[in-house]
């Protein structure tokens, strides 16, 4: 199945309840038909409750957006127990009360984490796909090895698989498999080497002081080019990916940078910047993860 998935979409992580209810009508204006969202990140309710406002007062109907939320089906080296089948199957209904919805858009396990539960947590995924409640299913931060398990266990592959990319974590071997097997692609983090990336307390990750360092200075690859076409560096960064035919999710409660982060058609980055910026690869390894990126787990 080919999913409909618009190439941008508007990232929830670290958005409190309390801020949705400003930001998505601004995102839902700025021309953001695709909302990401996740058990996780606490804000399923208030992603519903504005979007129930936000389409009322604009005028557009549900069939106009799509929604991804994702379940975390646990992790043993946190202290928690894999989901079981049921478990997993069951798991959608917090989700579809708290977001006051009928089905979801695109229904995504979380992470990999769960090694010898994950093919029955895919059989449940299915199924949720089965029964209508979820529109399309699919994978985040999963790696070859996760998806050729769904193979050789006979089931459909996932219909997307979000991972983190930008042009200092590109995971070329992963994303030439999941395009040989036509897997689309949402790229997450896009914005990982600026200086402001999770600067504010609290915001965890495994980017390094030197890397933070890296990201200030003036005379960096993104500032570079970001003057050069007279744009910002996480509009040069956001192109970057959909140059790259990768769906982006990105992120802001700051209303003028949510505007900012869909106004991509005004440039194109030409093939020697574009050459530029993808000899910046530094590991498959992501930075949003701060106990290393689950696409690298076997």
């Amino acid at each position: 199945m080919t999913i409909k998935l618009p190439s941008i979409g508007f990232g929830t992580y670290l958005i409190a309840n309390n801020q949705l209810e400003h930001c998505i009508p601004v995102a839902l204006k700025a021309g953001y038909r695709h909302i990401d969202t996740a058990q996780v990140y606490q804000n399923e309710e208030g992603v519903g409750k504005a979007l129930y406002k936000a389409l009322r007062d604009q005028g557009l109907t549900r069939e106009e957006i799509f929604i991804t939320t994702k379940v975390y089906t646990g992790n043993q080296n946190r202290g928690q127990s894999p989901m079981t089948y049921l478990e997993t199957l069951s798991s959608i209904e917090s989700s579809l009360e708290k977001l006051h919805l009928d089905y979801i858009d695109l229904y995504l396990i979380h992470a990999p984490f769960c090694k010898n539960e994950r093919v029955d947590q895919w059989r449940a995924m299915i199924e949720l796909k089965n029964l209508g409640k979820a529109k399309s299913v699919g994978v985040s931060n999963y790696n070859q090895i996760h998806i050729e398990e769904i193979k050789q266990a006979g089931l459909p592959i996932p219909d997307a698989n979000q991972i983190e990319l930008h042009p200092w974590s590109q995971k070329t071997d992963l994303v030439s498999y999941l395009q040989r097997n036509t897997i689309p692609i949402i790229a997450f983090s896009s914005l990982a080497p600026l200086s402001n990336w999770r600067s504010q307390k609290g915001e965890k990750s495994s980017k390094s002081k030197q890397m933070k360092i890296d990201g200030e200075d003036p005379n960096s690859p993104f500032k570079l080019i970001a003057k050069k076409y007279g744009v910002s560096e996480a509009q040069v960064l956001l192109k970057w990916a959909l140059q790259h035919k990768y769906a982006i999710i990105p992120k802001s409660s700051k209303h003028h940078r949510i505007k900012q982060n869909i106004n991509l058609d005004s440039f194109v980055i030409n093939s020697k910047d574009m050459e530029t910026l993808s000899s910046l690869h530094r590991s498959d390894g992501g930075l949003a993860w701060p106990e290393g990126d689950p696409t690298l787990l076997v």
